[in-house]
């Protein structure tokens, strides 16, 4: 059998059956690499060199948590969840579904913000999220419609905006490694030929909003909103400008340098300067947003060690090669089997970013080899990397979500944010990609 698919099919087994997600990831990789006949020490190998690529990964990760630390202890969040909770308290019955799409629509512009503008990625999640648990609550909203709407915001965005996180996926990764293996287009069409995939992350966003998770859901006992919610911040024309500037600075450290972790330091500096936080409270800063992201930086460094055991097995290449034989010169086939293939693969490594690399080496040959056109090209290996980012356990696309509705221990990983994700996403995902593969 195959060791990708065995590996890929146990871990999200495991994870189903609420094995916890490391754990299921190491166990998967070591069968991987055992069915692969890489035998124990060098699967082991394997896995340990991918898990010392994570640690920057992990690192950045527990800056943009001091940096959302940061802006949680200035007030910031508390201004909106104020806001939110006074509107909440005054509500009528007429008002309530229009007051729970506003919240919706709330979420979604911070998570789309969080990639394109404001470089604080999942690290704006569990800081303000839990502060409006007790308002979903009261709305009866069901969270995993939030779940959505944070995945949907997380997601789309860098597939078709080209502007922070979304111009180090288009631009960086996937242009860079279409053309490194003989694609010829140019770096500005490639957001162009991803709209249509991200039209079926929108159909699937409706979907899950309006049909699948519309009707109220209750959870048990009424969730205490954060303790911060009934402190009132003495001076918000202060709050909001100096917090405007900490993250203007701070997006544009990470723009120029590249480094999530540089422009995370810059952010919780500025917001010390202004004297939004104490500067003898910046460790306690540091300290609390590195336990904030500790297990998102502990899961995203054990997807590492897979990937690398899932490279050194060799086996993604055969399963590209046997699915070269099925293909044949059928375009339909093709596009259908390349999809398929980078949903097995992503699901795996939890990370599109990471997976472009990989598909692009393997794909762009047989894309072109079967007659696709480059925009039909940069679709699929587009679309066929953010496969399965929105559904994989390991993904910070779902991760983030649980980070901050599980606050209460009422929202599960698997069930309440992997499970919903996959199903609105994924699945209109390898329906539109296909369709772009047959019409660009």
């Amino acid at each position: 059998m195959n060791a990708v698919v065995v590996g890929v099919i146990l871990m999200l087994g495991l994870s189903l059956f609420r094995v916890n997600v490391i754990v299921a990831m190491t166990l998967s990789a070591l069968a991987a690499g055992l069915t692969a006949g890489l035998g124990l020490e060098n699967t082991l190998n394997a896995f340990n060199d991918g898990l010392s690529g994570g640690a920057q990964i992990a690192l950045s990760y527990a800056m943009l948590g001091a940096f959302a630390v940061a802006i949680s202890k200035s007030g910031l969040t508390l201004i909106l969840a104020s806001k939110l909770l006074g509107l909440v308290n005054s509500k009528n019955k007429d008002s309530a579904n229009y007051l729970s799409m506003l919240i919706l629509v709330v979420i979604m512009g911070c998570a789309i913000a969080s990639q394109n503008l404001v470089p604080v990625h999942i690290a704006f999640i569990p800081i303000l999220i839990p502060p409006l648990i007790v308002i979903f609550n009261k709305l009866k909203m069901d969270r995993r419609a939030i779940a959505c709407v944070l995945t949907f915001g997380l997601a789309t965005s860098y597939m078709v905006l080209p502007y922070g996180f979304g111009g180090i996926y288009l631009y960086s990764i996937l242009h860079k490694n279409l053309t490194d293996n003989g694609l010829e287009i140019v770096n500005t069409a490639v957001p162009y030929a991803m709209i249509i995939p991200a039209l079926g992350m929108l159909v699937g966003l409706v979907i899950a909003v309006f049909i699948s998770y519309r009707k109220p859901r209750m959870y048990q006992g009424e969730a205490r909103a954060d303790e911060q919610v009934n402190i009132k911040v003495e001076d918000q024309k202060k709050v909001l400008i100096g917090g405007v500037i900490a993250i203007i600075c701070s997006l544009l450290a990470q723009n120029v340098s590249g480094s999530m972790i540089l422009g995370g330091l810059v952010g919780v500096m500025m917001f010390a300067m202004f004297g939004l936080i104490k500067w003898d409270q910046s460790s306690d800063v540091f300290t609390k947003g590195v336990a904030m992201m500790a297990m998102i930086g502990f899961i995203m460094i054990s997807a590492q060690g897979f990937a690398s055991v899932m490279k050194e097995t060799g086996d993604v290449a055969s399963l590209v090669a046997a699915c070269a034989d099925v293909i044949g010169d059928s375009k339909p086939i093709a596009a259908a089997v390349i999809l398929i293939v980078g949903l097995l693969i992503t699901m795996g490594i939890g990370s599109s970013f990471s997976t472009v690399p990989i598909i692009a080496t393997l794909f762009v040959p047989l894309s072109l080899e079967v007659g696709f056109s480059a925009m039909a090209t940069v679709a699929l290996v587009g679309t066929a990397g953010a496969l399965g980012d929105a559904g994989s356990p390991a993904s910070d696309s779902t991760l983030g979500p649980t980070s901050g509705l599980n606050t209460d221990g009422q929202h599960d990983h698997i069930w309440d944010s992997v499970v919903p994700t996959f199903i609105h996403f994924n699945i209109p995902l390898l329906i539109f990609g296909w369709i772009a593969a047959m019409v660009l």
